[in-house]
């Protein structure tokens, strides 16, 4: 009779004589295997020049973002006569949007980071303890759906209306948001874990709580949260854009992609460029995002490998 853990890094097999075998990984070369979708290679291509971009936003944006200029409203074009570029035309107040493109892309792809990666760890946590420990879990999913009847929107209006415009609301927010979505796929994943034989040869042979959730949950339920957080990191995205759009988000003469699609909406009918641009690149970061995601699922989910 043999035991295995399937540990999704070193899975060893113990026989009766008490000796270990090493078996070789069961998802190696998955970064190979994932660039040999064309799809999903574009889109790791596009989210790692967008992210590339808003690191380095200082050094590529030839205007000062906030900085007023007496060109108002011009439209994408290539400037003549060796004078300063505006390549993407300026905005209402004479901005350049090619700057503020990169500035606001940092600021809300920060935004989506943060709340997906704070909401996806207080989430995975509370899913995998209440798998683990099953006398909580009634109460606690109780509470996760109690977070459920908050939508973000609604919940980001009152943040700000108890602490004022800014970031840090609107990532409170979807962190919060985030909480139950990941906590529900931790849970999901960690009670069919929860079953597997390798956990009761773990209480049987004396291993701690703490090893047993550390050597054999946690590791053989991360990778199927990290697929869930990088396809839940568009909608985390897209939905700070609509709190900025809905000015609920940075403050002027701050730049986000958000806000400046809701600044450009007053000059649709005769400078759309403004409001289409920033528009089009969160389309793009959510689009890519979902794409490598999927990818990422597909590549990961040995129930999807032939």
């Amino acid at each position: 009779m043999t035991l295995a853990a399937t540990d999704p890094e070193d899975i060893t097999a113990v026989t009766e004589e008490g000796t270990a075998t090493a078996a070789p990984p069961a998802r190696a070369h998955w970064f190979r295997r994932l660039l040999r979708d064309r799809a999903a290679a574009l889109a790791l291509f596009t989210l790692t020049l967008i992210i590339l971009g808003a690191l380095f936003a200082p050094l590529l944006a030839p205007f000062d973002p906030a900085s007023n200029s007496r060109s108002i409203m011009t439209p994408p074009a290539w400037s003549s006569m060796g004078e300063p570029q505006h390549l993407l035309g300026t905005d209402g107040q004479g901005r350049d949007i090619l700057s503020r493109l990169l500035y606001g892309t940092r600021l809300t792809l920060l935004i989506g980071f943060v709340a997906v990666g704070i909401g996806g760890a207080i989430g995975s946590l509370i899913g995998l303890l209440s798998a683990f420990y099953a006398r909580l879990d009634p109460w606690v999913m109780r509470g996760v759906d109690v977070l459920l009847s908050f939508p973000a929107i609604l919940l980001g209006l009152a943040l700000v209306a108890v602490m004022g415009q800014g970031i840090t609301p609107v990532i409170i927010a979807l962190a919060v948001s985030s909480v139950p979505d990941c906590a529900r796929i931790a849970r999901g994943i960690a009670v069919g874990v929860m079953k597997q034989e390798f956990i009761e040869a773990g209480r049987a042979v004396g291993l701690s709580d703490l090893a047993l959730f550390n050597r054999y949950l946690l590791r053989n339920c991360i990778s199927s949260i990290m697929i869930f957080i990088s396809l839940r990191f568009g909608q985390v995205v897209l939905i700070g854009a609509t709190l900025s759009f809905l000015g609920l988000g940075a403050r002027p003469p701050a730049a986000e992609l958000g806000m400046m699609a809701s600044q450009g909406r007053e000059f649709l009918l005769f400078a759309p460029h403004i409001a289409v641009i920033p528009s089009v690149l969160i389309f793009v970061i959510v689009l890519s995002a979902n794409v490598a995601g999927d990818a990422l699922r597909d590549v990961l989910d040995p129930r999807l490998q032939a």
